[in-house]
C-alpha cells in the first residue's frame, strides 16, 4: 500500500509528529515496534514540563523545547491532560554551585526564559521547609511544571487515528529500499505484512534511530543510551514538598531531581549511567542505594516514608549536545532527543512538518481543520489521571448517569470499573495490563498489584478482549483510522 508519508516510532515524538500532520491532506501511516505508543523511552521519565531555561543557547533544543512547552500547555489544557503549576527551586548545596548560579540566570535569559529570579537562603526554606540543611542560594523557575506523561502520546496517537493515520503496533521496520526515480522509500515492516510504501519517511525511532537511519545511508550519530534509575514514594510523602527541587546541572547530566508527580506521589532521581544494552531496564542495589543517599540529604523526610515502586528509563543520547534532526532529500531523522522530547513534542512535530514541506510535500490543511488550530482536530478529551482535579469516582453525577464509575477495581489509586471499561473500548485500546496501567492508573499504587491485579486482570478479560466489562476492543491494539 502507498503513502505520502511513513513515520517510523510510536513515542511521544512520533505521535506528536502523526498527530502534526494529520491536520493536512496527507496519508500518512505510524509505523510501532511495540504493541503500544509510548512504550519506551516516553513512558519513563521524570514528568516535568519544562521551560528550557538550561538549555545551551542557540541550539535546536532550545528553539524547539521553548516552542513546544508554549504548545502543550495549551494543549494539555484541552485535551484534559492533568498538569500541576508547582514551579521549581534550582537549589545549590555547596559555595561553588552556588556561584554558578548568576551563569545559568544569564543561560536562561539566552534562551528567551526572563521569569527565572535568585531567591535567598531564607527564602528557600520558606517555600520548602523540610529540605535538607546546607542550602547555599537557589534560584525560582515558576514555569517548570508537573505533567502526566502517559496521557501525551495517548492524546497524540488517538487524535491522529481519529483524523485518518493509520497506526500499525507491533510493525518494527527491518529494511529500506529507494524507489526507482528517487520518488520515495519502501519499507520491510513487520513479520508477515507487506511493504510500506511511501513518498517521505520520518524517523523518530528512539533508541534505535541510529539503526533505523543506516537503513537509509544516513550515519554520523550513534545512540548511547543512558539508563536513568528513579524512586517512586507513597503518597503519604507528598506532603514533604510543594515544588520540583533540581540540581545545579552539569555538562553531563541534569542530575537528581526531586518531585511531586501529579498522580500524589514524590519521585526521585534520575541516575546516568551509560549502558550498551538498549533493552536493559534494570534497577540496580548501587543506583538505588546512591539514590536513597541522595533522598535523605536533599529531604531527610523521605527516610521515614515507604517506596511504592522503582523503575529505570533508557534516555537515547548521541555523542552530540544537540537534537540530531535534519532533512536529507525525502528523509528526515529525528534522533537523539534524549530526556525533552515530552516537552519539545510539539515543537519538534512543527518542525518536521516544516522539513518535509521543504522536501516537496504538499501542506494543504483538511477542511475540517482551522488555521487557527495549526495541526490536527480538535484534541480528544482524555481521562483526567490526576490528583488535583475531580476522579470519576468522587463525581457523584457521573455515578448516578454509570454506577460502573461508583465501582472501584483498583483501591490503591482509586480506579474503576468504568475507567476500566472506557479503556478497554478506546481508539487504541491496551494491548496488555501495563498499557491498562498507563491509561487508567490501574495496579499503580502502594500495593503494586498484590491486592487488585487477579481483579483487574479479570476485567481487562481473555485475549485483552475487555469482555468483563463490556468493552469492544481487540487485543492487538492496532487501528486504522480511515
Amino acid at each position: 500500500m502507498s503513502w505520502d508519508v511513513g513515520i517510523i516510532g510510536g513515542g511521544v515524538v512520533g505521535t506528536a509528529i502523526a498527530r502534526e500532520l494529520a491536520g493536512y491532506q496527507v496519508r500518512c501511516v505510524l509505523l510501532e515496534a511495540a504493541d503500544d505508543v509510548g512504550t519506551g523511552t516516553s513512558k519513563a521519565n521524570t514528568a516535568i514540563l519544562h521551560t528550557g531555561f538550561d538549555a545551551t543557547p542557540g541550539t535546536l533544543e532550545s528553539r524547539l523545547v521553548a516552542r513546544g512547552a508554549a504548545l502543550l500547555r495549551e494543549y494539555a489544557e484541552r485535551a484534559g491532560i492533568a498538569v500541576e503549576r508547582t514551579g521549581a527551586l534550582l537549589v545549590a548545596w555547596t559555595p561553588e554551585q552556588a556561584g554558578s548560579l548568576d551563569a545559568i540566570a544569564v543561560k536562561s535569559k539566552g534562551n528567551g526564559y526572563t521569569r527565572l529570579r535568585s531567591v535567598s537562603v531564607a527564602e528557600v526554606y520558606e517555600r520548602e521547609p523540610n529540605l535538607g540543611p546546607g542550602v547555599a542560594g537557589g534560584l525560582w523557575i515558576p514555569d517548570e511544571w508537573v505533567i502526566d506523561p502517559w496521557s501525551v502520546p495517548l492524546a497524540y496517537a488517538t487524535e491522529a487515528v481519529r483524523a485518518g493515520v493509520d497506526l500499525r503496533l507491533g510493525t518494527p521496520v527491518t529494511g529500506v529500499s529507494v524507489l526507482p526515480g528517487g520518488e520515495g522509500f519502501e519499507l520491510t515492516a513487520g513479520a508477515g505484512a507487506g511493504p510500506v510504501r511511501c513518498r517521505f519517511a520520518v524517523n523518530a525511532a528512539g533508541l534505535a534511530s541510529d539503526e533505523v537511519d543506516r537503513m537509509f545511508n544516513g550515519g554520523g550519530f550513534t545512540i548511547r543510551p543512558r539508563k536513568g534509575e528513579l524512586i517512586v514514594y507513597d503518597k503519604l510523602a507528598r506532603p514533604l514538598l510543594s515544588s520540583i527541587i533540581l540540581p545545579v546541572p552539569t555538562a553531563r547530566t541534569k542530575g537528581v531531581v526531586l518531585a511531586p508527580t501529579v498522580f500524589g506521589n514524590v519521585l526521585l532521581g534520575p541516575t546516568a549511567e551509560d549502558v550498551a544494552d538498549r533493552s536493559d531496564r534494570s534497577t540496580s542495589a548501587a543506583g538505588l542505594s546512591a539514590l536513597l543517599a541522595d533522598g535523605r540529604r536533599i529531604l531527610p523526610g523521605l527516610e521515614h516514608e515507604e517506596v511504592t515502586a522503582t523503575y529505570a528509563g533508557l534516555r537515547a543520547a548521541t555523542e552530540h549536545s544537540d537534537y540530531q534532526l535534519g532533512r536529507y532529500g525525502r528523509y528526515v531523522r529525528v534522533a537523539g532527543i534524549r530526556s525533552t522530547g515530552l516537552t519539545a513534542s510539539l515543537g519538534i512535530a512543527e518542525h518536521v512538518a516544516g522539513l518535509l514541506a521543504e522536501a516537496g510535500l504538499p501542506l494543504k490543511p483538511r477542511a475540517s481543520v482551522s488555521q487557527e488550530e495549526g495541526a490536527g482536530q480538535a484534541p480528544p478529551r482524555m481521562p483526567y489521571l490526576g490528583d488535583a482535579g475531580t476522579r470519576p469516582y468522587q463525581d457523584a453525577g457521573r455515578i448516578a448517569a454509570d454506577p460502573a464509575y461508583g465501582e472501584i477495581a483498583c483501591h490503591c489509586e482509586r480506579v474503576t470499573r468504568g475507567e476500566i471499561r472506557d479503556a478497554l473500548a478506546s481508539d487504541i485500546p491496551p494491548a496488555g495490563l501495563d498499557g491498562l496501567r498507563r491509561r487508567t492508573r490501574a495496579m499503580n499504587g502502594r500495593c503494586q498489584a498484590f491486592y487488585c491485579g487477579a481483579a483487574v486482570s479479570a476485567l481487562f478479560g481473555p485475549a485483552g478482549s475487555g469482555a468483563a466489562v463490556g468493552g469492544s476492543a481487540g487485543g492487538s491494539g492496532v487501528r486504522d483510522g480511515r
